[in-house]
């Protein structure tokens, strides 16, 4: 290749003595180099006052980052990718930097030819002349707005992870205090505690797994109820599909657990011919969607009224009223324990 020899087309001799000359690259192949690359690039001139800098090339994939096509913007100012949303304490950065001669590496948004926005990230170079003079800048771009959005998520879920963790243990020290008053024995007690905490163990189980952060209604009611459905048909669980957030997922969730324990030790379930429905809908009113559910046992031991208020009917009064809300409403009925929740989806 020209330029990679010697002036007579010889290659230089090893050990000859005569030192070998700097080789020049085709600008061909840098022009091809430059087009291949998935980096958006643009050769501007170096002045700074407007209208310049002008932008000399823009490479292919300039034209993809942007919609912008390269005879769209040769001649323009790179000021014209700029809109409200970026930010100016940035841009002057980067003028500090270049009036200095120096390189920038930096991001801003930027806006599309479709008016859209995206984060890019700046590696802007000075090209200098045979005299030392700044002639050209070269500016690689990358599109860094799924790196943002990832960011952003993930600062939200340890925003939220933090938040979730002080709450659950806030629950789990009430559980506990709970459990402790009505107990009648140690063993009791660790039963009774072993299984509130593994049923809250579950849902957060449940919403972790879900990158929203989020848990089917009708997840927390299997979670608890399927493993007493035994194929005999004691079950019927019937609504729509219902998307609870954890700040609502976790009361519900300890009260369908009460629910569930009560129906074991005095319910439905305490009985082999025992039955429990649980239906659901979503209604909206002025206030917005509101989740309906009831909890309907048939066929169990015969329904007496509770002598004292124990933790489970705590929740269901106490909990899922203060925390999310919620209306309850509990009926004795001569074929067992019915309770009904209306509970706002804000």
């Amino acid at each position: 290749m020209e330029g990679m020899f010697s002036a007579d087309g010889d290659p230089e001799a090893v050990g000859s003595g005569n030192p070998r000359p700097t080789p020049v690259m085709d600008l061909s192949i840098l022009q091809a180099a430059m087009e291949a690359t998935n980096e958006a690039i643009l050769i501007t001139s170096a002045e700074f006052d407007e209208p310049g800098p002008c932008i000399e090339y823009a490479n292919p994939a300039f034209t993809r980052m942007t919609g912008y096509e390269a005879e769209e913007v040769v001649g323009r100012s790179p000021r014209f990718l700029q809109g409200p949303k970026t930010d100016r304490k940035v841009l002057e950065r980067i003028r500090v930097a270049l009036v200095a001669g120096e390189p920038f590496q930096g991001e801003a948004i930027n806006y599309r030819k479709d008016g859209s926005t995206y984060f890019v990230e700046w590696l802007i170079t000075p090209i200098r002349s045979d005299d030392g003079q700044i002639s050209h800048w070269v500016s690689a771009q990358r599109d860094i707005t799924e790196r943002h959005a990832a960011e952003d998520r993930q600062a939200l879920m340890v925003r939220e992870l933090h938040h979730r963790v002080k709450n659950t243990l806030a629950t789990v020290q009430a559980v506990l205090n709970a459990t402790v008053r009505s107990s009648t024995s140690i063993p009791d007690f660790a039963r009774i505690l072993t299984g509130r905490v593994t049923s809250l163990a579950k849902t957060h189980a449940m919403i972790t797994e879900d990158v929203d952060q989020a848990v089917m209604f009708r997840q927390l009611i299997e979670a608890e109820l399927l493993v007493y459905e035994n194929g005999r048909g004691r079950l019927l669980l019937e609504g729509p599909p219902v998307v609870l957030p954890s700040a609502l997922a976790v009361p519900i969730g300890m009260a369908l657990h009460e629910l569930t324990i009560n129906a074991l030790k005095h319910g439905a379930l305490a009985h082999a011919d025992g039955r429990i429905a649980v239906t659901w809908s979503l209604e909206e009113d002025a206030g917005g969607k509101r989740l309906h559910w009831v909890w309907n046992e048939h066929d169990g031991p015969p329904v007496a009224l509770p002598t004292q208020e124990g933790f489970g009917w705590r929740v269901l009064n106490r909990v899922l009223t203060a925390q999310v809300e919620a209306q309850v409403d509990i009926a004795y009925d001569p074929d067992g324990l019915r309770v009904t929740v209306d509970v706002p989806l804000r």
